[in-house]
């Protein structure tokens, strides 16, 4: 894998990268957003169900919503037509691995920016196929969706829509993972147990591919309950504040021995002193502003930066 220097020094342009993603659905679904910051890289997106989401035909039409916090950062609402935007590596010098990188929002919301798009423009710079992932919110006032039956959907659809076109982009189907951070992480654990081989006879060509990630990242994750593991599950790499909740910072600590008395293989990291929601963020500092690179030398180890 090509190895830079410091993320932090990669992340200069990110914010108006995600700037420009997010004006460009906004326009698409009619919106009218504050006026952002303009840049010239522009990322594509793509639908993940063309024909609209299962069990979304109540919000047909409805936009998506989009609001600053007071660090300028860019947080998504009211998801209801779920897409994938595409940070492909230049070539060559990019390796064959890809990520759906899902961001957190206590699947209230999408925090877009440091636990999406920061996430897939250092993957990208490294070599790394990324795709950030908008999907459907249960927990937002008056949602008409679940985890695990919408949201869980989104994201096992994802991973089918970036196997099916894995030729295409030059990847190897075997190397596609996922990443999560909080609520996103949850969907990333979910996506690890529930997944298929996908359906011999659909109608619809990439619901025939398997949903089943080549690998997990789960950053301070919501933890599902009631997951059962065997040694085929898929890698796990686990990371976390000591000062998150204990529910986060313990229960992860429970998921890797879980993991590992199953036989499947996973790496812990919980750094002390830091708590939740930190992702991608110019001005971190310490110790927590490398866990970037343990995730790349770890891929490394597993074989799946190639």
């Amino acid at each position: 894998m090509k190895r830079r220097t410091h993320a932090t020094r990669h992340l200069r342009s990110i914010i108006a990268i995600g700037s420009a993603a997010l004006l460009l659905a906004a326009a698409n679904a009619g919106e009218q957003p504050s006026p952002q910051p303009q840049t010239q890289t522009q990322q594509q997106t793509l639908a993940l169900w063309p024909g609209g989401a299962p069990g979304s035909e109540l919000h047909a039409g409805e936009p998506e919503t989009l609001r600053l916090n007071e660090r300028g950062e860019h947080i998504v609402s009211n998801v209801h037509a779920p897409s994938l935007t595409l940070f492909l590596p230049a070539r060559p010098g990019a390796t064959h691995t890809a990520l759906v990188v899902i961001p957190g929002g206590g699947h209230r919301e999408l925090w877009m920016d440091h636990e999406g798009y920061a996430v897939a423009a250092f993957l990208a710079d490294h070599g790394i196929a990324a795709f950030v992932l908008k999907y459907r919110l249960a927990h937002a006032p008056g949602s008409t969706y679940t985890v695990e039956r919408d949201a869980l959907a989104d994201v096992q659809r994802a991973i089918r829509l970036v196997r099916s076109r894995a030729v295409e982009w030059q990847l190897d189907p075997r190397h596609i993972g996922v990443i999560g951070f909080s609520a996103g992480g949850e969907l990333a654990a979910l996506s690890g147990v529930h997944y298929d081989d996908g359906a011999e006879l659909a109608a619809d060509p990439i619901e025939r591919v398997s949903s089943r990630p080549g690998f997990q990242a789960l950053l301070y994750p919501g933890i599902p309950q009631g997951m059962t593991f065997t040694a085929d599950t898929p890698p796990a790499f686990l990371l976390c504040g000591a000062a998150d909740d204990p529910k986060i910072s313990q229960g992860l600590a429970q998921l890797y021995l879980a993991l590992r008395r199953a036989g499947a293989r996973a790496e812990l990291h919980i750094y002390d002193g830091v708590g939740h929601g930190f992702g991608i963020r110019p001005a971190t500092t310490g110790p927590i502003a490398e866990w970037p690179q343990r995730f790349l030398e770890w891929l490394q180890q597993q074989g799946l930066a190639d």
